[in-house]
């Protein structure tokens, strides 16, 4: 079983120390919304965030959409052999069903984040939901995930292929691996001490959704999915 988590991510809706700033005040009445109901997105509130702690690291709920568009409809998905969650910078988790699809379009899937962050589930009030939100730190989700090993990959890790290291992590059996959520910078301090290995797969920094997809392919590949869902 593989666990993916997007961690520290850059997705949450607009914080009350910047809620009253023009920008962000001339936007949500744009949107007709209340300023702390919509998302941070620093295509357009950048003026805002330039006094924002960990500025360079939030407002680009982009990178959680394309990385959750590159996992979501993989076969070890649907072969029920991967969790994804994805853990804000804000310490909230995301629970997501598998049964979700997320919108292709940016905009529909911002106004589904807005949602979620307002009713805590998508639908709200719903039995089943198919993704539901809760204030919660990493380390309790890795408490309550309890993997046998939680790797993180960042360029702080030690360089190694990445054949080389799911080859190797896969024998552990129930594994989490924590994948950035956020455009630039590295995880903090304390996320690097909740992991057990920290894995360095290239030089240069890696777009989230790139990283995702190729540690799904070689998951599936080592496997051998593929080759059992068309029968080989």
């Amino acid at each position: 079983m593989l666990i993916l988590i997007l961690a520290e991510s850059a997705l949450e809706t607009v914080p009350d120390e910047i809620a009253n700033h023009p920008v962000i005040r001339r936007y949500s009445k744009k949107r007709g919304k209340d300023p702390n109901l919509v998302i941070l997105d620093r295509s357009y509130h950048h003026r805002a965030m330039l006094n924002l702690p960990n500025g360079f690291k939030r407002g680009r709920p982009d990178i959680v959409h394309f990385s959750l568009l590159s996992a979501l409809g993989t076969p070890l998905v649907r072969e029920k052999l991967m969790e994804v969650y994805v853990h804000t910078i804000a310490n909230y988790v995301i629970y997501i069903n598998p049964e979700v699809r997320i919108p292709r379009n940016y905009l529909r899937f911002i106004g589904l984040m807005e949602q979620l962050f307002q009713y805590g589930m998508v639908p709200p009030n719903s039995k089943n939901p198919l993704m539901r939100a809760a204030r919660k730190n990493l380390r309790d989700l890795l408490y309550e995930l309890n993997p046998n090993y939680t790797v993180a990959f960042t360029r702080r890790g030690i360089a190694q292929t990445l054949e080389d290291a799911m080859s190797r992590i896969m024998s552990r059996g129930k594994i989490a691996v924590l994948v950035g959520g956020f455009p630039h910078g590295g995880f903090s301090e304390e996320t690097l001490r909740l992991v057990d290995e920290t894995i360095c797969i290239d030089p240069e920094t890696l777009d989230a959704w790139t990283v995702v997809s190729r540690i799904i392919y070689e998951y599936e590949r080592i496997s051998n999915i593929t080759k059992r869902r068309i029968k080989l």
